[in-house]
C-alpha cells in the first residue's frame, strides 16, 4: 500500500471577522490593530489579540494614502516583525500553529494584499510560497 501523504504539522487560515465563525478555525487570532466597525465582542469568538503584531498606525496610514505600494509595505512591516514585543507574538502564534489550526481574522476587504498575507508567509512558509508578491 502506498503510504499516505504527511498532514502538516499546523495549518494556517485567513478569513474575514465578519465571517461566521467555523468548528475547523482553531485559535482564532484578530491580527488587526483597531477591533473591526460594527462587530459586537461577543459576536466575534476572538481567542488572541496580539496587538504588537499589527502593522504600526504610520505603516497602515502609509499604505491606505498609497495606491499600490504593497511591496514596499510588506517590506517595512516585515521590518516591524523583528521588534522585540512583535518577535514575541510571532513565536507565540508559531507555537500556536505548530499544536494546530490558528485562523488569522481581519477587516481587510482583501487580505491577499493586506499585513495577513505576510503573517501567513512568517508563519508558515511552505502555505506562503507562490502567494507572493501582489497576490
Amino acid at each position: 500500500m502506498p503510504a499516505q501523504p504527511a498532514q502538516p504539522a499546523h495549518r494556517v487560515r485567513v478569513r474575514r471577522v465578519y465571517e461566521t465563525p467555523s468548528p475547523d478555525d482553531g485559535v482564532r487570532v484578530l491580527v488587526d490593530r483597531l477591533w473591526p466597525r460594527g462587530l459586537a465582542k461577543t459576536d466575534a469568538h476572538i481567542d488572541e489579540w496580539p496587538k504588537a503584531l499589527t502593522p504600526s498606525t504610520e505603516l497602515r496610514r502609509w499604505y491606505h494614502a498609497t495606491e499600490g505600494a504593497y511591496e514596499e509595505f510588506s517590506r517595512r512591516y516585515e521590518a516591524e516583525l523583528e521588534a522585540p514585543d512583535a518577535a514575541a507574538a510571532l513565536d507565540r502564534l508559531r507555537s500556536l500553529a505548530a499544536k494546530g489550526t490558528i485562523t488569522l481574522l481581519t477587516a481587510a476587504k482583501d487580505p491577499s494584499v493586506s499585513h495577513t498575507s505576510v503573517l501567513v508567509r512568517e508563519l508558515d512558509p511552505a502555505a506562503g510560497a507562490g502567494a507572493g508578491a501582489g497576490a
